[in-house]
């Protein structure tokens, strides 16, 4: 290795994208993919405001995501442990292709229909959550064991520089080629997510392979009941994200202390994408580290310090930068809890497992920012975001004081081996 390389992966490192075509291709198409998905939601919002002019309409697409996002993703964590994961996500991605198509189409026949727009998010949000089990399984079979973290790092770090950039990008183009070119995007974005994907091997379950069916289902959320890693990482991210979620407060926050300008309120959404962004260029000593779980722990506390400062801040440039703070931690602790999640999960076991992450995942912060709204509205934003900044780090620290396993969790293959002996135990 040159010194530049080593310079470079001592930031973030690099060494997946460097070991095979195969992880480059799929890097490159999800990121590609994630840009377009960007886009498609900027224009979905701009275009329900455009065709109902109410808060209600454009809130009511957070539950139209949500809703099959749970459900399919319970069903595609089934399926990926029972099928060949690599043509479940070219189906589900052909789907999503489809539907993006149909979008561009409604929207360029300037067809005005509300519930026709609903109906195809709704298809798009299954679609995604069929197929996200699977995906998920990808890294560690794709690298040796000691690549994992920094695979599950720069698949962040694209995540991060697609919500970085993808909303201007969507604005841009709804303003100067309508929103029809946003899904025409969008659409283009999937065709090089089917070539990353149409280039891996067969990617069938180790071992038997399970039969789909709730008890699949069930067997996966009792397995990670008898990993006390996998439960410690799980409810530390509960914590982190139903206790502090601080985005259905910014509107509120930006009206009482900074004039109310829209503005000011995209700087906040930009402030934490920033953190994630930096965080993620600095994600090889993550990467290199021997104990995620101390780091996830760590970083989760300093995401509800940074949200509980940005609940206190009177001047704005103190506001960004706590929430650039809170960004950069939470991209660490991601970052440390996909390491746990895939490490100390056994292939058999990993379409389950990662299903629950992706609901844990997405689940998470609508319900935080639930809980964010509603306290704030009986009491105050500043309240609602000190308390729960102060709640996400006690319970943090009550993890990290119960949960040894977690604390000394260390990504080897004997992790794996030991997930297998407890999965016979508990069965």
């Amino acid at each position: 290795m040159s010194f530049v390389d080593g310079f470079i992966d001592g930031l973030i490192d690099t060494r997946p994208l460097r070991s095979g075509p195969a992880f480059r291709r799929l890097w490159v198409g999800t990121t590609l993919s994630r840009l377009g998905g960007q886009l498609t939601m900027v224009a979905v919002l701009y275009q329900v405001w455009e065709l109902t002019g109410s808060p209600a309409a454009v809130g009511v697409l957070g539950l139209v995501q949500a809703v099959p996002m749970v459900v399919f993703g319970l069903v595609g964590g089934s399926l990926a442990d029972a099928v060949d994961r690599r043509r479940l996500v070219l189906l589900t991605t052909t789907g999503q292709l489809v539907v993006a198509g149909m979008l561009a189409v409604q929207a360029l026949t300037e067809l005005r229909s509300y519930a026709v727009l609903l109906i195809l998010v709704a298809a798009q949000s299954a679609g995604g959550a069929l197929g996200a089990p699977a995906r998920r399984t990808f890294v560690p079979r794709l690298l040796p064991a000691d690549q994992v973290t920094a695979g599950v790092a720069l698949f962040h770090v694209s995540f991060q520089l697609a919500m970085l950039g993808g909303p201007a990008l969507g604005g841009l183009l709804i303003a100067h080629a309508g929103v029809g070119v946003c899904y025409l995007v969008d659409a283009v974005a999937f065709l090089a997510a089917l070539y990353g994907v149409r280039g891996l091997p067969a990617m069938r379950p180790a071992g038997q392979a399970a039969r789909p069916g709730i008890r699949t289902v069930w067997e996966g959320w009792r397995f990670v009941a008898t990993r006390p890693a996998l439960g410690g990482a799980f409810l530390t991210d509960v914590f982190a994200t139903v206790l502090a979620m601080p985005v259905a407060l910014f509107p509120v926050v930006n009206a009482e202390r900074f004039g109310g300008r829209p503005e000011t309120l995209g700087l906040f959404f930009t402030a934490i994408a920033v953190g994630g962004v930096c965080a993620g260029a600095v994600s090889g000593r993550v990467a290199r580290s021997g104990r995620p779980g101390v780091v996830m722990l760590m970083t989760a506390a300093v995401w509800g310090v940074g949200l509980a400062g940005f609940g206190l801040a009177s001047y704005l440039w103190l506001a960004l930068g706590c929430l650039a703070v809170a960004g950069a931690a939470d991209t660490f602790s991601v970052i440390s809890r996909g390491s746990i999640v895939q490490l100390a999960t056994p292939d058999s076991h990993r379409g389950r497992v990662s299903a629950v992450e992706h609901i844990v995942g997405v689940s998470g912060p609508d319900v935080g920012n639930f809980r964010a709204g509603l306290v704030g509205d009986l009491t105050s934003a500043t309240f609602a975001l000190v308390a729960g900044g102060v709640m996400c780090v006690a319970g943090v620290a009550g993890v990290a004081a119960t949960n040894r396993s977690l604390r000394r969790f260390t990504p080897t293959v004997e992790e794996v081996e030991e997930s297998e002996e407890g999965l016979r135990a508990a069965v």
